[in-house]
């Protein structure tokens, strides 16, 4: 047995207690608490099975409490929790469930005065029972660091045995465990009384409330003072619940002003939980989900509760491309689905009269590639295309945005006949960016047309803007933006005349713009708003087998326009060029091609042949090409693009200090893929 918390004097306990046999505590099961008989039933339970012997039955919720330990594999002799959770889960932890931690915290404020110096402490769990924060009477929190009852702890049931916090968790129930009750040897001069506290919104359980301390702290009031606990918190999650709920309600329809009028919607919130929805949405959730029904409470994202993600996974039977964030003051606070007339995506290919589906053709020839991973682009850019969102593509330089940016307009096409403006927000002054873009009204300002002029806004109305190096948008101008996007119109510069615009925005950057938001190079408002559906093209160094379709490619494009017969590459330069990372990407493999072919003496190309900066580049890889070949020669045969592939990724995981994350977006991948790649290389080695 463990030293008691707090050495106290003695106190007459009443001799019978009313419970519930499913842990309730109200009606009696025959069972009153005597601690020398509860400590020689759980020693007959733990030789025999059962709780059976001189000292007679304990509770039935206790025995079942120990049956469910026993067979969870939990040490009887423990000495309190086993598993602490690192501080940064705790930080994520508190993170995740702010709303309660609040909650919490108010009712632990009016618990302060009858607390008191009466050797109890209060905890608050999460639903798997870890202790995300704690109050109560100093000494006691003192003495709880013993069997870890303390913050960042983990109480369940199957972690800890039977204690107020586990067993609640499981009956989902009030329950109190006194002294000898307890699984665990090293708890048993303990009581502790814990409460469930459940989500006002859909009634599941999300944490439990706990009151603990030496053993004879237990009282009759005690139990309701639990119960009256949880209810405190439940209902300053409500009260959460209701601003919240009004709030994005309220963003929800700035959102929805002026557009989306026949669709129905559905508010989620920052864990992508349905708070609200429509009687349409309703309806066309049942005809896309037979026998379903749109639920509050439901939990259709996985949001984590702190951010718009950078994929979005589909819903099945429903087009993610059309759920956009909400914002409040800049931070993400939840998303609205809009469901459309049938409560599914829209076809992959809209466009429906000729010119279109020609344009579309067209927009899709001009991306050269069959590598698995330019494939999924092409596939998701045409999903995007059926929305009315805006778009950001992501690469690094040469991948090839523009094209990307043609084939999503060419895929939303109806007439073939909607416009597509391009502008480069990097290729303009800070001065005259503003008056490009949005217009100006006559004389507005030094060098403006007395007649004024419209902005690449108004020359893309009911067509697609696309605005390439959109990170080199002055700060200033980004607030104008984001209202043009907001409004649907824009304001000439000098004029502050509304001009009604329908314009799809496409956004193009090779920085990481998610990074300049957070260090303040970039609106965070203005980013959630652009990149509320994010496309990521691959770069060259990734797409496995396309080097040889863009040689042949380019090499008949050049030939055809100088009027000479195309290049004869040979396989060693194929193979080099096959190895080679291309940090130029496709725009290098073009020039390399454009040069070659003004350059070469005869048509054909040897290794010698190549320019000698790109020879430098391509040093070490005809040194590992010569080790390889060596290997091969002894019977060692090596996959060179496996190979290549892999030294890429280890040495951009050395550069990038360890950091996944960083790694994954300078190889231009998602971080799960290079998660799977690193899994493959090391099962390999």
């Amino acid at each position: 047995m463990t030293k008691p918390p707090v050495e106290r004097r003695s106190t007459p306990l009443p001799s019978r207690m009313d419970e519930g046999e499913d842990g309730a505590d109200h009606a009696a099961d025959g069972a009153s608490y005597d601690a020398s008989a509860t400590m020689k039933a759980w020693e007959n339970f733990l030789g025999r099975g059962r709780p059976t012997g001189p000292g007679g039955l304990v509770r039935s919720v206790i025995e079942r409490s120990w049956q469910r330990s026993a067979v969870s594999g939990v040490d009887p002799r423990g000495r309190g929790s086993g598993l602490i959770v690192s501080a940064d889960e705790v930080d994520g932890l508190r993170r995740q469930h702010g709303g309660l931690v609040q909650a919490a915290g108010k009712t632990f404020e009016r618990l302060a005065d009858i607390l008191g110096e009466t050797a109890t402490m209060v905890v608050v769990t999460d639903q798997r029972g870890v202790i995300i924060d704690t109050a109560g009477d100093p000494h006691i929190l003192d003495a709880a660091h013993d069997i870890r009852l303390e913050i960042g702890a983990n109480w369940g049931e199957t972690v800890t045995g039977t204690n107020g916090i586990g067993t609640a968790l499981v009956t989902g129930k009030p329950v109190y465990v006194r002294a000898a009750e307890h699984f665990c040897e090293g708890v048993k001069s303990w009581t502790c009384i814990g409460a469930p506290i459940r989500n006002p919104l859909d009634g599941s359980i999300v944490g439990v409330v706990d009151f603990s301390g030496p053993q004879d702290i237990f009282r009759r009031h005690n139990i309701a003072l639990g119960m009256m606990a949880a209810s405190h918190i439940e209902l300053a999650l409500a009260d959460q619940l209701r601003v919240e709920r009004m709030q994005l309600l309220e963003l929800c329809l700035a959102r929805l002003q002026g557009g989306a009028r026949g669709d129905g919607f559905v508010i989620l919130d920052r864990q992508g939980r349905v708070i609200h929805h429509s009687d349409t949405a309703a309806a066309r959730w049942r005809h896309a989900h037979p026998g379903t029904e749109l639920r509050l409470g439901e939990q259709l994202m996985d949001f984590k509760g702190d951010s718009w993600p950078d994929n979005i996974a589909s819903i099945p039977g429903i087009d993610s491309q059309r759920m956009e964030p909400l914002l409040h003051d800049g931070s993400f606070s939840g998303a609205v689905l809009l469901l459309g007339p049938t409560g599914h995506p829209a076809p992959a290919v809209r466009a429906g009269s000729s010119p279109a589906r020609t344009a579309l053709k067209a927009a899709r020839d001009a991306i050269i590639g069959e590598s698995a991973v330019l494939i999924e682009a092409i596939e998701r850019a045409e999903r995007a295309a059926q929305g009315r969102s805006a778009i950001l593509l992501e690469g690094e330089t040469g991948v090839g945005k523009e094209l990307f940016a043609k084939l999503i307009h060419a895929a939303g096409l109806t007439t073939g006949k909607e416009p597509f403006v391009t502008f480069n927000c990097g290729a303009v002054s800070k001065d005259l960016l503003g008056g490009e873009l949005f217009g100006h009204a006559p004389g507005a300002f030094t060098g403006a047309t007395r007649e004024g002029r419209a902005g690449r806004f108004e020359i893309a109305d009911s067509g697609v803007l696309s605005l390439d190096e959109i990170g080199e948008m002055p700060l200033e101008l980004q607030p104008y933006l984001l209202r043009i996007l907001e409004e649907n119109a824009v304001y000439r510069i000098g004029e502050g005349r509304p001009r009604p615009i329908n314009v799809r925005l496409i956004a193009s950057t090779n920085r990481n713009l998610k990074l300049e938001a957070a260090e303040g190079r970039f609106r965070k408002d203005l980013y959630f708003r652009i990149g509320a559906v994010k496309i990521t093209i691959p770069p060259l160094r990734n797409r496995h087998g396309d080097i040889r379709l863009l040689l042949h490619h380019f090499n008949s494009r050049v030939a055809e326009s100088q009027g000479t017969e195309p290049l004869r590459f040979q396989p060693a330069v194929i193979d080099l060029l096959e190895r080679y990372e291309w940090p130029g990407n496709v725009r290098e493999v073009r020039n390399l091609v454009e040069s070659l072919s003004l350059m070469a003496v005869d048509r054909t190309v040897g290794i010698d042949d190549l320019p000698e900066d790109f020879l430098e580049d391509l040093q070490p890889l005809r040194e590992a090409g010569g080790e390889a070949a060596e290997c091969a020669d002894a019977g060692e045969p090596i996959a060179r693009i496996d190979e290549a592939e892999r030294r890429l990724i280890e040495r951009t995981l050395v550069a990038s200090g360890g950091n996944t994350s960083v790694a994954a977006d300078r190889l231009g991948i998602s971080r799960s893929t290079l998660y799977r790649k690193l899994q493959h290389y090391r099962a390999r080695h």
